[in-house]
C-alpha cells in the first residue's frame, strides 16, 4: 500500500473514533456527515456536531486532496515539483458553556510529485477562564505524548506553539498554547510511519482530553455576564484563524471548500467596544495568563 493510502485511511479513522467519543459525552448531537469533491482532485468528509448538550457546534473534519502546487507554497519544495498531495484531520470545538475551554487540533501530510513530503500538525486550547488545573494537565498530556516518540518535541513544539497562536494585533495569546508544528520532514530518526504514528497519538490523547474537560465542566453553573465574556473571547478566536491560520488560508488559496474552511467559526460571537475587565476579576485574571512562555509543566 502507498505511504499515501496508509496515512488516509489512518486518519479516517482517528476521525470516526473521536466523532464516537465525543457524541457518547455530549450526550444529545450527532454529527452530521458530507462527503465533498475538490475541484482538482480528492475530496473530504466533513463532520459537523451542533445543538447538543454540550457542544453548541465542532467539526471534526477530514480531507485528502491534491492539485497543482499553488504560487505561495513554491518557496518550501523542490524546484521540479508541479503537484502536490495533502491529507489531515481538523477539529474544532465550541461548547456552550463558557466553563468549558474551546479547542482545536489539527494533524497533516503533504508531498509532492518532486519527492517533497512534510508533517504538520497540534494541539491547542482555548478556555474563557483559564483553569490552572486545567492548564497543567493539558500540558502534562502533551508532554507525555511527545516524550513518547522524541524529548526534543515537546521543548521545541510548545515554544513553538506560543508564537504561533499569538494574536499580534491584540499582543495577547489565543488561549494557553499547546503544541505546533510545520514543515517536519521524515528522516533517520523520525520516518514517515513513526511520525504517522506520533500524528495518531495526537487524535488519541485530544478525545480523551477533551472527553475529560466536557465531563468535568458540563454541569458548573454560570451567569450571564460569563456567557457575555464567553463571546467576546471567541471574538478573538475569529479574529485569529481569519488573520494568521496557515489553514484557513492554504484552504482559500488552493479554492477549497469553503464550508468546511470556515467550520472553525463559532456560531455567536461579539465585538464590544474598547471592553475592559474589570481590575482583579476572573475575566482580568484570565488576560494576565494570555502571554507567551508560561511553563505549565514544572
Amino acid at each position: 500500500m502507498e505511504f499515501k493510502e496508509k496515512i488516509k485511511a489512518a486518519f479516517m479513522a482517528a476521525q470516526s473514533r473521536i466523532c464516537a467519543a465525543l457524541e457518547q459525552e455530549d450526550g444529545k448531537g450527532v454529527f452530521s456527515q458530507e462527503h465533498w469533491q475538490h475541484l482538482s482532485g480528492g475530496g473530504g468528509l466533513t463532520r459537523v456536531i451542533q445543538d447538543g448538550n454540550v457542544l453548541e457546534k465542532g467539526g471534526v473534519n477530514f480531507s485528502a486532496v491534491e492539485g497543482d502546487i499553488p504560487t505561495f507554497m513554491k518557496k518550501h519544495v523542490s524546484a521540479e515539483a508541479t503537484r502536490f498531495f495533502a491529507t489531515g484531520i481538523s477539529i474544532v470545538l465550541h461548547p456552550s458553556s463558557p466553563m468549558i475551554p474551546i479547542t482545536h487540533m489539527n494533524v497533516r501530510y503533504f508531498e509532492t510529485d518532486g519527492g517533497d513530503a512534510w508533517f504538520g500538525g497540534g494541539i491547542d486550547l482555548t478556555p474563557i477562564y483559564v483553569n490552572e488545573e486545567d492548564g497543567v494537565y493539558f500540558h502534562q498530556k502533551l508532554k507525555d505524548t511527545c516524550d513518547r516518540f522524541n524529548p526534543a518535541f515537546y521543548p521545541k513544539f510548545k515554544p513553538w506553539a506560543d508564537d504561533y497562536f499569538f494574536i499580534e494585533h491584540r499582543e495577547e495569546t489565543r488561549g494557553i498554547g499547546g503544541i505546533f508544528y510545520d514543515y517536519i520532514r521524515p528522516d533517520e530518526d523520525n520516518t514517515r510511519d513513526v511520525m504517522l504514528e506520533f500524528a495518531l497519538a495526537q487524535t488519541e490523547i485530544f478525545a480523551e482530553m477533551y472527553v475529560h474537560f466536557m465531563a468535568k465542566h458540563k454541569h458548573e453553573v454560570y451567569t450571564e455576564e460569563q456567557k457575555k465574556w464567553q463571546l467576546i473571547r471567541r471574538g478573538r478566536y475569529v479574529e485569529f484563524n481569519l488573520v494568521y491560520d496557515r489553514g484557513t488560508k492554504f484552504g482559500l488559496e488552493t479554492k477549497g471548500r469553503i464550508e468546511s474552511i470556515l467550520m472553525s467559526l463559532p456560531e455567536h460571537a461579539s465585538w464590544h467596544y474598547q471592553h475592559e475587565p474589570m481590575a482583579g476579576s476572573p475575566e482580568w485574571q484570565t488576560i494576565q495568563k494570555l502571554k507567551k512562555g508560561i511553563n505549565w509543566v514544572k
